[in-house]
């Protein structure tokens, strides 16, 4: 899985919208809603991989709102968002079956970290395969055998689109909007340009496959 599914309640709309783009950039698939009622009628339809909610709903308590999900048996990862930091509300917390708690502001990073240490608790293998290359979206790496290559977080979503397609010729632009943010203005040179430094990464492992042209259409990993 290269997508971790993550459903956020926020009922501020600037900071609900800071986090579903922040997160989808991080390779997240990120849907949001602003009130309680709404996240158990979608967590309950289709439960993600964790929840992000804030403890102050319009329409509840985000606390109240963990104890409904975990009345109806789901037991997915919870994390808290809230600026009440007074350590009777953080127990509060964990005791409504939450488990983390985050309070603001907080760094965009400790957030991500957070949430991936919750996906793995939760169970889900975030790695991606193709062939004997492995990639590991919690250290930003790709590896074969016992070498393994750093990567940015967009060559890493560029690369993690090829490898979960293997074999396949993927177009530029699918590529392109899997690596970069919705909007974002990328040439064909800086598409190639990346792709190159993919390669000389891909060839320093051992038995890695390597990413080939293919005219007229894009890239593919083979």
């Amino acid at each position: 899985m290269i997508e971790p599914k993550v459903l956020i309640a926020e009922d501020d709309h600037e900071l609900r919208g800071v986090l579903i783009r922040g997160l989808r950039e991080e390779g997240f698939h990120v849907e949001g809603v602003p009130s309680g009622s709404e996240l158990l009628r979608r967590g309950t339809t289709s439960v993600p991989d964790v929840f992000v909610v804030d403890v102050g709903l319009p329409d509840a308590d985000g606390r109240d709102v963990c104890q409904a999900l975990r009345a109806r048996g789901i037991d997915a990862p919870v994390m808290f968002l809230t600026a009440r930091d007074a350590l009777p509300d953080r127990i509060a917390g964990f005791t409504a079956g939450g488990d983390d708690y985050l309070t603001k502001p907080f760094a965009f990073g400790e957030l991500v970290a957070r949430l991936h240490a919750l996906v793995r608790r939760g169970g889900t293998d975030l790695t991606v395969e193709a062939g004997t290359l492995r990639l590991d979206p919690t250290s930003h790496r790709a590896s074969a055998g016992r070498k393994s290559v750093p990567l940015t977080p967009t060559e890493f979503r560029l690369l993690a689109q090829l490898a979960a397609h293997p074999g396949q010729a993927l177009r530029r632009k699918q590529l392109v909007d899997a690596a970069w943010p919705h909007g974002a203005i990328v040439r064909e040179n800086t598409l190639d340009a990346y792709v190159s430094r993919l390669r000389r990464k891909l060839r320093a492992l051992p038995g890695a496959p390597g990413i080939t042209t293919v005219h007229g259409v894009g890239y593919a990993i083979e």
